[in-house]
């Protein structure tokens, strides 16, 4: 295996190390309390399950379907961004069904990128994002992720330092792992400075409607101008909490996406039929469900933050996302993410994701996913408080074993 070309491009999967130790745990007996994948534990809406039994089994429907997503899926595509957003997109050319965010971004990767390619992409940013490029035989230069002021002289760097110079730019917001959230300012600065440098603008926007406070994220493609170089890309996953149906979207720049659409007709022959008619219904349906799953995770955010404030773990309160991106406690940090990330798998039974999954600037942290009831993540900081409690002795016994590894 270790021969192959593309392989060698992939690190071992920081998250199955943690995920390995979590099995051998609840094989044991353990009672893990998960926080760690950001997998939803929400149930799908029943009007969106109805309209999934009403279609299987219909004549035609079990047959191949339209690799770039069924008329009816990517016309309610379209009506969702002149609502939420006031983009005008047209369903035939500016609109295609994927499966699931990560497919699309992948897949455009594969459309756009040549031997040695450049792309600036978040450190840290959620994995797809770098290791697309890499995989399509690209080289990731890293950016900040933080939408500030600061973000463009720090671009501004990376493309007149990068040779060859980059061909694109990589964001998400609201952001995972961080919670970041841009302005449109922000995104007006950003799709002017991809016009100045001729870069290919791809936004990720799988955490629209997870917000809690303020005005609701705004999309790149609301600022005059980003469709000339912008590609959106969406999800069913946390919207509906239908991740593991594989349904998103890549929307926006006809060109970029006449390319991704040639990609996908070669691997796919797109969603099944009844999953493209139920997730129809979902963006054409009533709100009340998207209403509801943004009160539980304000819910769970807002318990979160007291009770790991209570045990002696300050948890920054993210105002947007399903995660929380939390520094790790001082006396541990010297472990590293992935060390720290073990250990409370092993002594406190709560298992979370190490920051270093998520780039090199992310090994002071780890992310915190809301995927858990109240009550489980209120057990999770009593178990965390007595860990803490025990923790000199703890730290004595792990401490030169990281070193040595």
């Amino acid at each position: 295996m270790s021969d192959f070309h593309r392989i060698k491009r992939l690190p071992p999967y920081v998250f199955e190390q943690v995920n390995r130790i979590k099995a051998q745990a609840r094989a044991q007996g353990a009672d893990i309390i998960d926080l760690g994948m950001g997998n939803p534990d929400l149930p799908a809406p029943a009007h969106v399950v109805q309209k999934l039994c009403e279609t299987a089994g219909k004549p035609r429907t079990d047959r191949y379907s339209a690799s770039k997503g069924i008329a009816g899926l990517r016309r309610a595509q379209a009506g969702y961004y002149a609502r939420r957003f006031g983009v005008k997109l047209d369903p035939e050319t500016q609109v295609i069904a994927t499966l699931g965010s990560k497919e699309g971004f992948a897949n455009m990767a594969q459309a756009i990128t040549g031997p040695g390619d450049v792309v600036l992409v978040p450190d840290p940013s959620y994995p797809i994002h770098a290791f697309g490029f890499l995989m399509a035989g690209g080289v990731i230069r890293s950016v900040p992720a933080e939408p500030t002021p600061a973000f463009f002289p720090a671009l501004e760097r990376a493309v007149t330092r990068s040779i060859p110079k980059p061909i694109a730019v990589v964001v998400c917001y609201p952001s995972n792992p961080t919670a970041y959230v841009a302005t449109l300012d922000f995104y007006r600065d950003l799709v002017a400075f991809a016009k100045r440098h001729d870069l290919i603008l791809l936004s990720d926007l799988a955490y629209a409607e997870v917000y809690f406070e303020g005005e609701p994220p705004p999309s790149v493609l609301q600022v005059p101008g980003a469709m000339d170089v912008a590609v959106e890309f969406t999800s069913m996953s946390k919207t509906f909490s239908m991740a593991g149906w594989r349904i998103g979207f890549a929307v926006g720049n006809e060109r970029l996406l006449a390319a991704l659409a040639r990609v996908k007709s070669y691997l796919d022959y797109g969603a099944f039929t009844p999953v493209q008619v139920a997730a129809t219904a979902a963006l054409n349906g009533p709100e009340d469900c998207i209403h509801e799953m943004r009160a539980t995770y304000k819910r769970r955010r807002d318990v979160l933050v007291e009770s790991f404030t209570k045990a002696g773990w300050p948890i920054p309160s993210p105002s947007a996302s399903m995660f929380a991106w939390v520094p790790i406690p001082e006396r541990f940090r010297s472990l590293g993410s992935l060390e720290f990330s073990k250990l409370l798998v092993e002594k406190a039974d709560v298992a979370v994701a190490p920051g270093i999954g998520f780039g090199e600037q992310g090994d002071d942290y780890v992310r915190i996913a809301l995927v858990e009831n109240e009550q489980r993540i209120r057990q999770a900081a009593r178990n965390i408080r007595r860990f803490f409690e025990n923790a000199d002795q703890t730290l004595h016994n792990v401490v030169p074993f990281a070193a040595a590894g």
